[in-house]
């Protein structure tokens, strides 16, 4: 089992900016102490460096835990930003092994395919997960930003989980391409990133200034020019309907993100102590019809307009 927020800790070692392992740390604990169960990274955040500093936070606190992870996205160490994909079955082994060093553990609790690879019949990667569930390193299995097709394939070799993909009042594809109906008729939980879509949701950007130099936010075409300048005009409703509810814009988001059904675990982003306990108060508030009546004509399936992703980046598969 695990709470209702569970917590990313993908910027905790890039992609965001300036990130202090101390206070992230502090986070991870604090979310404990909150009763965050669920905690997830990928061996590609910060080139393993994210996997190894969730290692030393768990640390004496495994059985508080449900570790997941994530293997498939390969990146160059001399050019992060060079990316491709790999499924292959000698590669899903062989990132295991690294992660469970990383990560300090025996076991990994959740471990998903971060990306589809094309290259490789989904059937024999899965299968290959299935292997170390079957050696006892890893105890479930899930996919991410995969396609209505290929998680069915996947869930007829083994048993698929969770599929996390990105859902927020920002990002409802998942509603439009058949993904959130694939995983219920198949009982697969879902579980969303980036639900307080990529934090611009928390009505604390006013512009592409507010994004550090080094901000992933920067490459995404949803986060320049005039697309962010529609793209806040909605921010600033959900603002002002979250000051007539007395909640933060932030609450305000994962709360309707809750509220779309008990299979949803989103696992909201933060390196704060400040802003981990802002989101886990968030699952105390509950929305009502009229009041999600409203946020669906604010932000409509579609509302947002822009990639968001940079054109070179990998998408659904």
């Amino acid at each position: 089992m695990v709470g209702a927020v569970g917590l990313g800790c993908m910027g905790m070692s890039e992609f965001y900016g300036h990130a202090d392992d101390a206070e992230s740390i502090r986070t991870i604990h604090r979310a404990l102490d909150l009763g965050v169960t669920l905690l997830d990274t990928a061996d590609m955040y910060g080139l393993g460096k994210n996997e190894e500093l969730v290692g030393r936070a768990i640390a004496g606190r495994r059985d508080r835990v449900v570790l997941a992870t994530k293997f498939g996205i390969v990146r160059d160490p001399n050019d992060p930003a060079k990316r491709g994909v790999n499924g292959r079955p000698e590669y899903v082994r062989r990132q295991c092994e690294a992660s469970l060093a990383r990560l300090r553990v025996d076991c990994i609790d959740l471990y998903y395919q971060h990306r589809v690879d094309p290259q490789t019949p989904i059937e024999e990667t899965v299968g290959a997960m299935q292997e170390l569930v079957e050696a006892g390193k890893v105890r479930f299995l899930g996919l991410s930003e995969a396609a209505p097709a290929t998680i069915r394939k996947a869930a007829a070799t083994a048993t698929i989980t969770a599929l996390q993909s990105e859902y927020s009042l920002y990002t409802r594809d998942v509603e439009e391409n058949g993904v959130l109906a694939t995983v219920r008729e198949l009982g697969i939980g879902f579980v969303p990133y980036s639900p307080i879509g990529r934090g611009v949701l928390s009505g604390t950007i006013r512009g592409e200034s507010d994004f550090a130099g080094d901000d992933f936010r920067r490459t995404v075409p949803r986060f320049q020019g005039s697309n962010l300048e529609q793209n806040l005009r909605i921010v600033a409703r959900l603002k002002e309907i979250a000051a007539e509810l007395g909640v933060t814009p932030a609450q305000l988001a994962l709360a309707w993100v809750l509220a779309q059904g008990d299979d949803l675990v989103p696992i909201p982003g933060t390196k704060r102590v400040t802003y981990v306990e802002e989101n886990c108060a968030a699952a105390e508030i509950r929305l009502t019809v009229e009041q999600l009546a409203r946020l669906n004509e604010v932000a409509p399936v579609g509302a947002a307009i822009g990639e968001r992703y940079p054109g070179t980046a990998i998408r659904v598969g």
